[in-house]
């Protein structure tokens, strides 16, 4: 049995854009998040699976959310106390509006110091950007290891892990030291459904800003740029050397079709037109 870890697992709450409607942008070419419902980060979702994985086997060991945005944000901190987690911090300031991958990055690598865990686990990628930057991103700033598009937690221990990864050839199991980054590929397991017991227990853990009364272990931790030290300049717009210049919403639709035999000319005929267009070769 190795020692009682402390994990950290970077989540995001996203909107749904696996279900765009015509309302899903707004005439300047932006997400309308209004629009569209906020969810748990999908590949989060893995990879706090992940963590409380390692936490069934090793008992004492600490699974802590972080996650950065407005207010509603927590709503993703209950959902993973809801299926197991210890804790949640939720970094919420003005100072961190408007910010890309660079200053999102930064924010959660001075917040992961502070918690100072021996593993970080974050989905691969988040559904509304899909730049799969933040998660190694902040292993750089914090320069620690990194073990990308993880599939599987196989073996941990007081200083090592072993961990499967899906690559778009094949399979790697590899080893790397804590403490670590890992994030986690869409193919690794489903998180565990909520738990009716921890669903009673964390109903009402609400943040300050939620609800200024709350108190004790109901009170989810929430912390701005204050709390976490830093350059301001490089937190929000200031710290962000992206800028988005627009964004399409493109539905595809089928405008024609061919009906094909099994025969070998249809098939020779189907080849020879992929390969004149380029959709193949």
């Amino acid at each position: 049995m190795t020692k009682k870890l402390k994990i950290v697992v970077l989540a995001k709450q996203v909107p749904d854009t696996r279900n765009v409607g015509k309302n899903a942008m707004t005439p300047e070419g932006t997400v309308n998040r209004a629009a569209l419902p906020a969810i748990f980060n999908p590949e989060d979702m893995n990879a706090l699976e992940q963590a409380l994985r390692i936490k069934d086997k090793n008992p004492g060991t600490e699974v802590i959310l972080l996650t950065m945005g407005p207010a509603r944000a927590a709503e993703i901190i209950r959902e993973g106390l809801f299926r197991g987690a210890d804790g949640g911090v939720l970094l919420s300031d003005r100072k961190f509006a408007g910010s890309d991958t660079l200053a999102t990055s930064y924010a959660l690598s001075q917040a992961v110091k502070k918690l100072n865990p021996d593993l970080i686990v974050a989905g691969r990628q988040a559904i509304d950007g899909d730049t799969a930057q933040v998660g190694p991103q902040v292993a750089e700033k914090l320069n620690i290891p990194q073990v990308t598009y993880a599939e599987q937690i196989l073996e941990i221990s007081d200083s090592n892990i072993v961990i499967r990864r899906r690559l778009e050839r094949g399979i790697e199991v590899v080893s790397a030291p804590l403490p670590l980054l890992v994030t986690v590929h869409a193919t690794a397991a489903p998180c565990r459904p909520r738990n009716a017991k921890f669903l009673m227990k964390y109903k009402s853990a609400r943040t300050l800003t939620e609800d200024s009364t709350v108190s004790g272990p109901m009170q989810i931790t929430e912390w701005g740029a204050a709390n976490i030290g830093g350059d301001d300049q490089s937190y929000g717009l200031s710290g962000s050397p992206t800028k988005v210049k627009k964004v399409e919403n493109i539905v595809f639709q089928a405008k024609e079709a061919k009906r094909l035999t099994s025969s070998d000319a249809d098939i020779d005929s189907l080849i020879s037109e992929l390969f004149t267009n380029h959709t193949i070769g």
